[in-house]
């Protein structure tokens, strides 16, 4: 069992945005067994935490950049690399600042204050994404591909192809991820523009305050005033973003990867893909076992039946905070009747209701032995994604987010095949059950 990691003291760098230009301090500190990494803007009226996950990105070009609210972190991608070249696994990373600061463009400089923190192991086993079937994105003669792999590593191949008259040649490197390799021979590797792009951005205004010294910047001949760490130092660069990036899945992904000519966009998207793909995996693990409560005790706790009894079973109670449940959709629901003859689609109001079912069920949890039942009183925040046609299995799932002696409130989420279809906050009333 390999443990997680994190830092034994704090460390501290400053610098300035790569594209913003702005001074900031970048704060590491150690963090908790499970707690991941996590940019906290302490600038900000009430500090505000960014979990490094997929779900917190926010549109960037170029860069990779998370958002809670309005508060954004910029170019997060080098730190995230130097954490995962070094098996971090847990560190929380304070900023007085919108970015990250650029340093040299690379991540030696986060791995070297990382290092000099001192790493230490923590009781608590390391969570991997392991890619368990062929993953493919795509967008033009861009690329990714994953594949699974017998042990815990993660492999890349990335060739990089700008086409025959770029001042960047044709560029493959092959790289196993292991702490050493990380720290000679990708994390030096610093980003780099092309001359002509670098015109364009310091047209809108960006990256106005660098110089040829600060970032490598490509021209006919090669670098302008500046010169390469590595004969392929491009390459190397683009496998370091991709191994930044790789960490917003939360865990240490685990697979061989081929890149063609991806950026941070495709990046981001393989991410999502592999995301989705454990989350499928995982619900169709659970849904094999015994279900945790079958037909008959969803009926002893709902009162519903037949045409509106909408929970089949549900897989999976945890506690009074949790609850997942499916619901069946077939050809021979009578609302298919009229909802619509030719173009069978499940009313969003059934939706909603059997999310709402759902919800009683979780609430009987604690209701029990109170003697109250829920009844619907509100519904806020409501949003439907897609239809839900017949043949479809919806996957409902509820989660407990207060419940008070009159009042319970749940937050609501169904979706097909791992995608999601509908979502809401739903707010009951907790009224005496009726005698027998």
């Amino acid at each position: 069992m390999k443990r997680q990691r994190t830092i034994q003291r704090e460390a501290e760098l400053t610098g300035r945005g790569l594209f913003t230009g702005f001074p900031v301090t970048l704060r590491f500190k150690p963090a908790a067994p499970g707690a991941g990494i996590t940019f906290v803007r302490t600038d900000q009226p009430e500090p505000v935490w960014i979990a490094a996950r997929a779900e917190n990105l926010t549109k960037r070009a170029r860069r990779t950049s998370l958002r809670n609210g309005t508060a954004s972190i910029e170019t997060v991608e080098h730190c995230l690399a130097a954490a995962r070249g070094l098996g971090i696994d847990n560190l929380v990373i304070e900023l007085d600042n919108q970015e990250v600061p650029a340093l040299d463009g690379s991540s030696q400089p986060f791995v070297e204050s990382l290092q000099a923190a001192g790493l230490v192991e923590q009781e608590a086993e390391r969570d991997y994404l392991r890619v368990t079937e062929a993953a493919r994105v795509s967008e033009g003669d861009t690329e990714l591909v994953a594949w699974p792999v017998d042990s815990d590593r993660l492999e890349i191949i990335y060739e990089l192809d700008y086409g025959p008259h770029a001042p960047i040649g044709h560029q493959i490197q092959h790289f196993v991820l292991e702490p050493d390799g990380f720290t000679q021979q990708i994390a030096p590797a610093r980003t780099f523009v092309l001359e002509e792009e670098a015109r364009q951005l310091r047209a809108t205004g960006l990256g106005t305050h660098l110089t040829y010294q600060d970032v490598l910047v490509i021209g006919a001949d090669g670098p302008i005033e500046n010169c390469y760490r590595f004969d392929n130092e491009c390459v190397r660069h683009k496998i370091l973003d991709l191994i930044g990036d790789l960490m917003l899945a939360g865990a240490f992904v685990c697979g061989k990867i081929y890149a063609r000519k991806s950026g941070h966009h495709l990046n981001h998207e393989l991410v999502r893909k592999l995301l989705e793909s454990r989350a499928r995996a995982r619900f169709e693990r659970r849904i094999a076992d015994v279900p945790e409560l079958d037909i008959r005790r969803v009926q002893r706790i709902l009162p519903h039946r037949y045409p509106m009894l909408l929970v089949d079973r549900v897989i999976e109670v945890d506690g009074e905070r949790r609850a997942v449940g499916i619901k069946n959709v077939t050809i021979n629901e009578p609302f298919f009747e009229g909802h619509y003859p030719r173009r069978p689609i499940m009313p969003g109001v059934l939706i909603i209701e059997a999310m709402a079912q759902l919800s009683g069920i979780l609430l009987s949890q604690k209701l029990e032995h109170t003697g109250r039942v829920a009844v619907l009183l509100s519904l806020d925040k409501v949003k439907f994604r897609r239809p839900v046609v017949p043949g479809d299995q919806l996957v409902l799932e509820a989660e407990s987010l207060r419940v008070r002696a009159r009042i319970g409130h749940t937050k609501c989420r169904a979706s097909v095949g791992g995608e999601l279809v509908a979502e809401a906050l739903i707010r009951f009333m907790l009224v005496d059950a009726d005698p027998e």
